[in-house]
């Protein structure tokens, strides 16, 4: 398994920000994916922690940027600046990221960065219109995708740190690193959590091993002022700081993670649709009634998707982290090319058994070598790959 570098994590209760929900928020260090960072071989005379901070909702003001950055002393905040749009993803909040990160990665005097979305939520993740809106046009998308993986390698090895995770939900398939994360868990948690789409809240997070703090929100912007009053990286310092704030949370009995027998039984199985035979089977028995919501859920999702997550997550456990970003950038972009279906927005074909096998491969085949996402392979390179230097730049 690939040395990880863990993330200083502070998120939302429910993996996805939900109107009125439990405002409670977890803290801790995740093994990173989407935005959750591995593998950082430098080593350096101090710590860089990165923060999702879910705040208070702001007023928004439309002539303001949509991605802020501040420097105060050794701190570096970074905010996602679209409250009434739930911050999601764009190109530009990808390239400003980027252009941010660079820099104070380069930075000595850089030692803690902070990062929040102003409004409810931290960020909804992609900007699913941009991809609709380009749904006609032949890889109108294509530099978004290619800077978002590109930028999340960095997240997920950024110099000498702990990093940010973004808490998201689950497009067409496990995105963003996903695929790394997800195999990852115990058993075959990852398979039952990408194919079902279900939530976990902060309790369970830290249960499952994605984070080892709970911090309540009524805590959240103590903690900021805290963490910035420090000005410092110093590891203990801060870590003292997320321990005075954290709170112990025990699973409710009802939890998921409680069933892992049943998960582990159900989600091994070699196909979605045994998969699907073994957990119907179980719900028929007494006192899984948990069950028929998840079924319920596994059956109106896009049959193709299913199939894609279900292989993504089984390939992410003999991958690298490189080698599942790499793979999932193939997937989306012959997803958007629609390799499989001339409209990735239906459930076309709409059932399990019609799904055609080879082009469900055809999705996970690799580029021509100079058309491949370029991931870094040393820290002399470190900043190297970008989309403008790729020959999907050079060949407009």
């Amino acid at each position: 398994m690939e040395a990880l570098n863990l993330a200083l994590y502070v998120y939302p209760e429910y993996i996805e920000p939900m109107p009125n929900s439990s405002s409670a928020v977890s803290c801790g260090l995740v093994p990173c994916v989407p935005s959750q960072k591995h593998g950082l071989p430098v080593v350096l005379s101090f710590w860089i922690k990165l923060i999702d901070i879910q705040m208070a909702q702001v007023a928004e003001n439309p002539n303001e940027e949509v991605v802020l950055g501040e420097e105060i002393g050794h701190v570096r905040v970074i905010t996602l600046n679209q409250p009434r749009r739930l911050n999601v993803i764009s190109s530009d909040v990808v390239a400003l990221l980027a252009k941010l990160l660079e820099k104070w990665e380069k930075d000595d005097e850089a030692e803690v960065i902070l990062i929040k979305g102003s409004g409810r939520a931290f960020s909804a993740g992609g900007d699913l219109k941009m991809f609709y809106d380009g749904r006609t046009s032949k890889d109108s998308n294509l530099e978004v995708v290619y800077r978002m993986y590109w930028l999340c390698y960095h997240i997920h090895t950024y110099k000498e740190t702990r990093g940010f995770c973004n808490s998201r939900g689950i497009w067409f398939h496990t995105d963003c690193g996903f695929s790394y994360m997800l195999s990852r868990l115990p058993g075959h948690l990852g398979e039952f959590l990408g194919l079902t789409g279900a939530r976990l809240n902060g309790a369970e997070l830290v249960a499952a091993g994605l984070a080892t703090h709970f911090v309540p929100s009524e805590k959240l912007a103590e903690l900021e002022k805290r963490l910035i009053s420090l000005n410092s990286g110093e590891d203990n310092a801060v870590n003292s700081a997320i321990e005075e704030f954290s709170v112990n949370v025990q699973i409710d009995e009802n939890s998921v993670l409680n069933k892992k027998t049943i998960i582990d039984e159900c989600f091994s199985k070699d196909s979605v649709e045994e998969i699907i035979t073994s957990f119907e089977a179980e719900a028929s028995k007494e006192g899984n009634g948990w069950i028929l919501a998840f079924l319920k859920g596994l059956k109106r999702s896009s049959p193709t998707a299913l199939k894609i997550t279900l292989h993504s997550i089984r390939e992410g456990r003999k991958q690298t982290l490189s080698e599942c970003l790499k793979k999932e950038f193939r997937i989306t972009m012959n997803i958007l090319r629609s390799v499989i279906s001339p409209d990735v927005y239906e459930w076309d074909p709409p059932t399990l058994e019609s799904v055609d096998a080879e082009k469900v491969n055809q999705v996970f085949q690799p580029f021509e070598q100079d058309f491949e996402l370029k991931i870094p392979t040393g820290d002399d390179s470190r900043w190297e790959g970008k989309y403008e230097d790729s020959p999907y730049a050079t060949s407009k």
